[in-house]
């Protein structure tokens, strides 16, 4: 069996909804909806052959508490919520399942922040 590359995930991912191809920091990406929901990651804390799912926190720790060989999180990307995945180590199913995990979670309509009690007071005394 061939091992899995970038493009094999690229592909599968464009066959997805609303998927598009971009860059993002010189590197290739895919997004839905204007969001990043895999690429290739660029830090130099990511191992090479690696590529970023976008995934919710919980469901990362899951993926890496099973499958710690396949997959990780590094420094720099431990505050957002997205997977490491050493490419090599996967295969296609899973892929598969992984890709359209990161595209219906980057899909899913982003809920607003609120502005917190301070800057709303401002807002308030500027209009009266």
């Amino acid at each position: 069996m061939k091992p899995l590359t970038y493009d094999d995930v690229f592909k599968f991912g464009l066959t997805l909804p609303g998927s598009e191809e971009g860059k993002a920091w010189g590197t290739p990406v895919l997004r839905v909806n204007g969001t990043i929901f895999t690429g290739i990651p660029i830090h130099k804390s990511a191992e090479p052959n690696s590529v970023m799912f976008r995934v919710d926190f919980a469901d990362r720790d899951l993926l890496i508490a099973e499958q710690p060989d396949v997959y990780y999180t590094a420094a720099h990307y431990e505050n957002y919520p997205c997977v490491l995945v050493r490419l090599p180590r996967l295969n296609r199913d899973a892929l598969e399942d992984l890709v359209r995990m990161a595209h219906r979670y980057s899909s899913r309509p982003r809920v607003k922040k609120r502005a917190s009690g301070a800057a709303r007071s401002r807002k308030s005394r500027t209009r009266r």
